[in-house]
């Protein structure tokens, strides 16, 4: 996405603005706005679908055209403000401001990352309040696995398509192919709130083994690995280019548009509702299932582990905490089950800060979404698979302020540990 097509040319947005960002370094998104809708029935929602395929893209959909009850939360460029407010107005589409300024917010988030930077430096620390660069992520790894060895270990998976390393954490005490629980973050490179989480989450697990009787005994039978930058080209882009960037970083002969949905790519319903065939789409779902090599990593890897038996995908915004289907309305087998599980997981949650998750099926709760990550999962025999969309609910959709990482983290937490407990008591 961008600021606006490029002077006198027809090419797809995205090309012509990363000629811009290669000249100009990060992009600026100054006067641009994020606009929510609320629909009052399906003929509007197909308004504001049609905004989607327009060539060039004039809206980013932060919260895409679901359903009536939920709004629709949209970046739009300030140079598209005033024809997509008058379409939204000829239509009888009502909207209000979520957010005056993006760049405002950027500014604000880039400063408070380089005086944690600069604090960190000084102090030699890590800080878990703040949001960093995927070499800073890296680095701590390695540090957090060299300081931690007895029960923690880094395994790289794969690379990425611009060749960079795939790193997976594993928590064990011991033992081989035992039963596993998979937690994976990052998979849409914007939602930095992910990461942080995960990263919190991580240390949490070391800090708290031999003192919080749950997690002990969790991983006393258990593995636990993690997968905290799912998509380490798009992640890093956020930080050289493109802030708001949500694929990864793909491209092929003859298409103008680069990246691909990870969270479109996996084979369960692949290519059906919820999924864009257009490669210029922020939901392009890719050629063919597995086509890209982050996700096939994943696969590789579970699928040759052959014990996992609880996925945890996080992703933001909404505040949800959903199981399968994406693809399908039809109720899984075990629906009771995952949705009784789902509900005392929000219940552990709200209990930390008051905030308030809604749960269900991803396609009743959120929207129709096809080739997503929880469907493989479940339909790889993996009973226990859930998606977490975090904080918040628009105020400040994916550019979440650091004050809010460690309370967010906090709260997950526990929503995590309860679905990892009823994992390790209901064996299968």
């Amino acid at each position: 996405m961008g600021p606006g097509p490029c002077p006198g040319d027809r090419r797809p947005l995205l090309a012509c603005s990363f000629v811009l960002v290669v000249v100009l370094g990060q992009m600026n998104f100054t006067g641009d706005q994020v606009l929510r809708v609320l629909a009052k029935n399906e003929q509007q929602l197909s308004l504001l679908r049609d905004l989607e395929d327009l060539e060039p893209q004039k809206v980013d959909f932060w919260r895409g055209p679901a359903r009536p009850s939920l709004p629709v939360d949209m970046r739009v460029p300030s140079s598209e403000l005033r024809d997509v407010k008058a379409y939204l107005e000829s239509h009888g589409l009502a909207y209000s401001i979520m957010i005056k300024d993006i760049q405002v917010l950027l500014d604000e988030e880039r400063e408070a990352m380089t005086k944690s930077r600069r604090l960190e430096r000084s102090t030699s620390s890590f800080s878990y309040s703040s949001y960093h660069t995927l070499e800073e992520i890296y680095s701590w790894i390695d540090n957090f696995v060299t300081e931690n060895s007895g029960i923690v270990s880094k395994i790289q998976i794969g690379h990425s398509f611009e060749n960079r390393s795939i790193l997976v954490l594993k928590f064990s005490t011991g033992g081989s192919q035992r039963q596993a629980i998979w937690i994976d973050t990052g998979i849409h490179s914007r939602e930095w709130i992910t990461h942080a989480t995960g990263i919190w989450t991580a240390n949490k697990i070391v800090s708290e083994y031999g003192r919080d009787h749950i997690l002990t005994s969790i991983l006393n039978t258990m593995d636990i690995f993690m997968e905290i930058v799912t998509n380490p080209d798009g992640f890093a882009f956020t930080h050289s280019m493109n802030r708001l960037w949500r694929k990864n970083k793909s491209n092929r002969p003859g298409v103008s548009c680069m990246g691909v949905d990870l969270n479109r790519n996996w084979r369960s319903g692949f290519g059906g509702n919820g999924s864009n065939d257009n490669p210029c789409s922020e939901t392009y779902r890719g050629p063919y299932p597995h086509s890209e090599p982050e996700v096939a990593a994943i696969v590789d890897f579970i699928t040759a582990h052959r014990n996992i038996k609880a996925l945890i995908s996080i992703h933001s915004y909404s505040q949800m905490l959903m199981y399968p289907y994406g693809h399908l309305l039809e109720p899984v087998s075990n629906q009771e089950e995952l949705n009784n599980l789902a509900k005392e997981a929000v219940q552990a949650l709200y209990e930390v800060h008051g905030i308030k998750y809604v749960y269900g099926s991803v396609s009743t709760t959120l929207y129709v979404a096809s080739g997503i990550t929880v469907d493989w999962a479940y339909d790889s025999g993996i009973k226990y698979s859930f998606s977490f969309e975090l904080r918040d609910t628009g105020r400040y959709g994916f550019l979440l302020p650091a004050s809010q990482i460690v309370p967010t983290a906090q709260e997950t937490w526990l929503a995590m540990r309860t679905l990892m407990e009823h994992t390790l008591n209901h064996p299968y």
